[in-house]
């Protein structure tokens, strides 16, 4: 096990240049609770690298993955990601750029293949709805029921005052093709997007923004939706997304979100 464990490493490095700079207790990522605000850079590679379903989707992918990067002239040493889903587009994009070097661009998309719930937020649990909003991913789930998961801190402070007292939780990305409120994008799909998110966390990106939109919030759309009872909820989002369109950066602070019931 230690002998094709390093190898691994090996391959990684001379492959991928994907530095060990970050580390997690092993028994927190197995067990998908692992909170990564506060986490030292050490050796999150080499931990992610102790799962069987890392080293599979690593050496499937792996090379895949390198040369996407480097097509972008991406640094995976200095790798920032974000992700973004707009439910009506069903899809689950993918941006990135090396680490405060200008904006961030279009890396990639997956097709979400399946939704559950409809246009709005989730409010309550069992409600089989998928969040909006703006989350991050807290939790790397290496033994997933859905082969690997990145988890969303929901619910997050905006959901907790705008939600009911049972609100819910356990939102990931995750493999597979069914769904009662997450995003599952294949197990293709999380193979090459947990790898960039664990690459982007070994170099050093504590917080990886997650941003839910039910459709583009522009003026246009809310017209079409004038009778929604989350049109004023969905207001609160339009700022954070006008700054990504124009920018393709992250706002620092979205505007507070308006209670829509």
């Amino acid at each position: 096990m230690l002998r094709r464990l390093s190898c691994c490493l090996l391959v990684l490095l001379s492959i991928t240049q994907l530095l060990a700079q970050s580390c997690t207790t092993p028994t927190e990522e197995a067990a998908g609770t692992g909170n990564l605000a506060g986490t030292a850079q050490a050796d999150f590679w080499r931990q992610q690298l102790r799962f069987p379903r890392v080293r599979v989707a690593y050496e499937a992918v792996g090379p895949g993955v390198a040369n996407l990067l480097r097509t972008h002239y991406l640094d995976a040493r200095r790798l920032e990601i974000m992700v973004r889903v707009i439910k009506t587009n069903r899809e689950l994009e993918v941006w990135a750029r090396n680490q405060n070097r200008g904006p961030f661009e279009l890396l990639q998309t997956y097709p979400l293949a399946a939704t559950s719930g409809k246009l709005g937020p989730k409010r309550r649990a069992g409600d089989r709805q998928v969040p909006e909003g703006f989350y991050e991913i807290d939790r790397f789930n290496p033994k997933s029921d859905y082969h690997l998961s990145l988890g969303l801190n929901y619910p997050n402070a905006a959901d907790r005052a705008l939600g009911e007292p049972q609100p819910g939780g356990d939102i990931f990305i995750h493999g597979g093709e069914v769904t009662i409120g997450c995003l599952p994008i294949t197990d293709a799909g999380i193979e090459e997007v947990y790898l960039l998110a664990v690459a982007a966390r070994a170099a050093g990106q504590a917080a990886i923004p997650v941003h839910i939109f039910p459709f583009p919030i522009t003026e246009k759309e809310l017209s079409k939706r004038p009778n929604s009872p989350h049109v004023a909820f969905w207001r609160g989002l339009m700022s954070g997304y006008a700054h990504f369109e124009k920018h393709h950066d992250v706002q620092a602070a979205p505007a507070r979100l308006v209670a829509s019931e």
